[in-house]
């Protein structure tokens, strides 16, 4: 299930539906569903607050809307003539769009205008599952290693070589998002588990995982800096925390809400946790 965050408003996509709920995060009220009826297969979704638009990867294309839904256009398809195109996840910037795709093992990068800026290859058996762009320019991907068996974060560099810097016990992680400072956040989707990893990806800390309040494998994430608040997508729904002092990790609390795809909102306790450092490996 896709997650993005909006002038708070949270937007929810979920993969073979061609809806998109949207809810109101200062009132909890759900808001008019959005409906594209060309939508196929959504895999993820991305907002932009400087241009107030939402995108979304399906099975062939990028679309772009405004935040109401009412201008939709299928922005990007094929960047290249008869060269394959398979949209998995995608992030965004206020100047650029990453998207990653399978179909070949690439990450593309495009200028607001859809324009392709730069493409990088990973190599046989790589498979990307997600990039950001911190907020000093560090573009940082989540792959897996088959020849390896294993999963990995890593930082792409200026001459697009793909260098691994994180891979301590990951299985199958399927997002990442960035806050102010360049910390990433992993969702250990089959581990059940978040990962805070520092700007460097050498430190971590895991500050959510399948034993508090049954948070089972987080598939996608989206961290909101206006807020502090992490948004982590679920099977059938959408958790959101309040994340404090989020480089220390010292307090951890739960929103007064989970947003559900299926069901309204419904509240919850505040819940804390504890801790002043973060592991060191």
């Amino acid at each position: 299930m896709g997650v993005t965050w909006l002038h708070n408003v949270v937007y929810i996509i979920c993969e073979k539906l061609s809806t998109i709920r949207r809810f109101d995060t200062t009132t909890h009220a759900q808001l008019t569903d959005i409906n594209i009826p060309d939508l196929k297969d959504p895999k993820d979704i991305a907002a932009c607050k400087q241009t107030s638009q939402v995108y979304i990867a399906d099975s062939e294309c990028v679309w772009r809307m405004s935040s109401d839904g009412t201008a939709v256009e299928r922005w990007l398809t094929t960047p290249i003539p008869s060269r394959q195109f398979s949209p998995h996840t995608l992030s965004v910037t206020a100047s650029r769009l990453l998207v990653t795709s399978y179909a070949p093992n690439e990450l593309m990068q495009f200028d607001t205008n859809g324009i392709e800026q730069r493409r990088v290859s990973l190599l046989e058996g790589k498979a990307p599952y997600h990039a950001v762009e911190s907020p000093a320019g560090k573009l940082v991907v989540v792959h897996s290693n088959v020849q390896q068996k294993e999963w990995q974060v890593s930082e792409v560099d200026t001459n697009d070589q793909v260098l691994p810097r994180f891979s301590k016990s990951l299985n199958w992680p399927c997002h990442i998002a960035v806050d102010s400072q360049g910390n990433v956040f992993v969702a250990d989707t089959n581990n059940s588990r978040i990962l805070l990893l520092d700007a460097q990806l050498v430190v971590f800390r895991v500050i959510i995982d399948k034993f508090l309040l049954n948070i089972k494998n987080p598939r996608r994430l989206c961290y909101v800096k206006e807020t502090g608040q992490l948004l982590v997508g679920l099977d059938y729904r959408v958790a959101m925390f309040d994340l404090l002092q989020v480089c220390h990790m010292s307090q951890l609390t739960l929103s007064k809400g989970i947003f559900h795809i299926l069901k309204s909102y419904v509240s919850l306790k505040l819940w804390g946790h504890s801790g002043n450092s973060i592991d060191r490996i």
